[in-house]
């Protein structure tokens, strides 16, 4: 077991040891070892030792080149995702039946020539005669402007010949527009 105290102690430090490595007779001693290096490892050594080198090499600059892409990239993704404009979401949400139905009372009074009944969150308008249709269409664009926030759509509509019993029918589905608060990523 190695006992780090005395390792890492500084105080028993030999300096003298460090200073060899230091010294002007260290670098010729480099160079003489660099030049006999062929003759003592051999030329398939050093070719081999040169092979493995250059590919390090390439290897390194493949990845050096891959990962300088690859941070310009994630900067673009970085600047187009900035760019995006937060987009709130609009949901349709029912109208109350009890609300629709109050309101289908009031149009039956007021359009007194039409058949107006409530189903949920739907008004159902019909007339059994197509003489009926100007009171008919009035009777569709005052439940489009009815409600505050209501988003009127259309969910059937029969005119004439097509219709089964009634000549004119218009089933019109209530909701509201509910606008919620964007997701931040």
């Amino acid at each position: 077991m190695v006992n780090w105290g005395k390792v890492l102690d500084f105080k028993s430090f030999d300096l003298r040891a460090l200073q060899k490595f230091a010294s002007p007779q260290a670098s010729s001693d480099l160079n003489v070892f660099l030049e006999r290096l062929p003759q003592t490892a051999g030329n398939q050594v050093l070719i081999a030792a040169a092979i493995a080198w250059t590919a390090a090499a390439a290897i390194g600059l493949y990845t050096f080149v891959q990962t300088k892409q690859m941070i310009e990239l994630r900067a673009k993704l970085k600047d187009t995702q900035a760019l995006q404009p937060l987009v709130p979401k609009i949901k349709d949400i029912a109208v109350r039946p009890e609300e629709v139905s109050k309101f289908a009372k009031e149009l039956s009074e007021i359009y007194r020539g039409l058949s107006i009944k409530s189903q949920g969150a739907n008004i159902q308008i019909s007339a059994s005669d197509t003489s009926r249709f100007a009171e008919f269409r009035e009777a569709i664009g005052h439940v489009q402007n009815g409600g505050s926030g209501w988003r009127v759509s259309m969910e059937r509509l029969c005119v004439g010949r097509e219709c089964d019993k009634e000549k004119l029918i218009a089933l019109l589905k209530i909701n509201k527009v509910s606008v919620d608060k964007p997701e931040i990523k």
